[in-house]
């Protein structure tokens, strides 16, 4: 067992961890945070993007030891309060949605692809939402959603 520290959502969290551990476990089934989703287990859909020290990593991919003294987001972490995170705004007016699978991860990428550019052209966005998945959309909805988002964080 491994002892391993870290802040999730703004909370520290100390705990044990088992070395095989992956980090997307760790999240879902010891801390409950069940908006990251488990769709593939080998980081080819995105449904378990979340940040990690700033950078939009894949959480099925990673060991929960290799998080020791980091600072995660998740979807559940993007709101403020009742507020929701300008993406989360967007793809709700935009429709980025369907079924919802995937969303969490689409949001926690698109985050990441705004946080570099401000103002993406729609090459930015589908070159930065590769890797993730969705099987419902065709990513139109998606990509206006970015567009949009990226619009309600400048105002």
């Amino acid at each position: 067992m491994n002892k391993i520290e870290f802040t999730i959502n703004g909370k520290k969290v100390a705990t044990q961890v088992e070395g095989r551990t992956l980090l997307v476990n760790l999240i879902r089934d010891e801390l409950k945070l069940t908006g990251t989703h488990v769709g593939c287990d080998t980081s080819q859909c995105g449904c378990c993007t979340i940040h990690l020290d700033g950078k939009s990593v894949k959480s099925c991919a990673m060991l929960a030891a290799q998080a020791d003294g980091a600072n995660i987001v998740t979807i559940e972490g993007m709101a403020d309060g009742d507020k929701l995170h300008p993406v989360q705004q967007a793809f709700t007016e935009c429709h980025g949605l369907q079924c919802g699978f995937c969303t969490p991860g689409m949001i926690m990428t698109a985050a990441s692809i705004l946080k570099d550019h401000p103002q993406p052209t729609e090459e930015q966005i589908v070159k930065g939402l590769e890797g993730n998945l969705c099987r419902c959309t065709g990513y139109i909805n998606i990509i206006k959603s970015v567009h949009r988002a990226a619009e309600l964080m400048k105002a």
